[in-house]
């Protein structure tokens, strides 16, 4: 009896904040990202746990994201076309790394050509997980690859996330702030916030305490709610995001603060990346949004 293949299937990477064990309750695929500690290489998720990534992250060790091997990319895709007849890979933002211009290159030779189809919407952590269920529910919906690739790129802007950091020495050493701002922000107990807009990573504030960057982060998106994405917000078509490097008291306590701000709307929250977590650190916090993606009259 032959097999009948099924039509779209989804491949993302870990910096989406989905770990092996939710990949497979969803039915996608999901590619663990390397990173160095020193000359030792560690995937995702796979070879080390996160209580140990920020053991040794805490003890001073250098650490270094790394992209995947072509050939690692290529065994996912392998796997996943001999279940589906397409799949779309949505990887991290070509803002942050250069993982996804590779896969873009490597999705033009056969045999991916027209059956891989490279997602670039500038997306990371939770609105990369919140794309991979845009996508899941648009095949579904009977769209096909190149239809929904179209469709999450149309939509590459309509989100925003902003995360305040614990310490400024991650940032420092990812060379994303200078030593003297560092120590000065130690000094004074400076919290920095950071956004991230259109696959890109900016400072957006510089907050005295933990407090304040929490309160200054929520009223940003209540500011983007009422703004840059009113249309959405008032029609009910816009996720509310979260995220987290810190612990897990914290963490629920964070989801509880937001809901509190923002009654009514559920929150999906993920543990930050390791990937994202080596240039953050522990004790990140992070909220965001993401628009719906709206449905086209035809699905060809």
């Amino acid at each position: 009896m032959v097999k009948c293949m099924k039509k779209i299937g989804i491949v993302t990477d870990s910096h989406s904040g989905i770990t092996q064990k939710q990949a497979q309750e969803l039915g996608i695929f999901v590619l663990p990202m390397p990173f160095y500690f020193g000359d030792a290489c560690y995937y995702e998720d796979v070879s080390i746990s996160r209580e140990e990534f920020f053991e040794k992250l805490s003890s001073g060790l250098t650490v270094a994201t790394s992209q995947p091997s072509p050939a690692a990319v290529m065994e996912l895709w392998d796997k996943a076309l001999k279940e589906y007849e397409q799949i779309l890979y949505i990887p991290i933002s070509s803002g942050l790394s250069g993982s996804c211009a590779s896969a873009i290159t490597l999705a033009l030779e056969k045999p991916y050509f027209g059956r891989v189809f490279v997602v670039d919407n500038g997306r990371v952590s939770t609105p990369q997980h919140r794309s991979i269920l845009d996508a899941l529910e648009l095949a579904e919906e009977g769209y096909p690859g190149q239809r929904i690739k179209d469709m999450l790129e149309a939509y590459r802007d309509k989100m925003v996330i902003y995360v305040s950091v614990e310490t400024l020495e991650h940032l420092k050493r990812g060379g994303r702030i200078s030593p003297a701002a560092a120590a000065l922000g130690s000094v004074f107990n400076i919290k920095p916030v950071l956004k991230f807009d259109v696959g890109m990573l900016e400072p957006y504030k510089k907050c005295h305490g933990a407090a304040k960057a929490r309160r200054a982060m929520i009223e940003a998106i209540q500011n983007d709610f009422a703004t840059t994405f009113r249309e959405a917000y008032e029609k009910g078509e816009i996720y509310l995001l979260a995220a987290s490097s810190s612990s897990k008291e914290v963490t629920e306590g964070w989801i509880q603060e937001i809901k509190e701000s923002f009654p009514g709307m559920d929150v999906l929250c993920d543990n930050l990346s390791l990937g994202v977590s080596c240039h953050i650190g522990r004790g990140g916090l992070g909220i965001g949004c993401s628009c719906k993606i709206p449905r086209k009259t035809s699905k060809a």
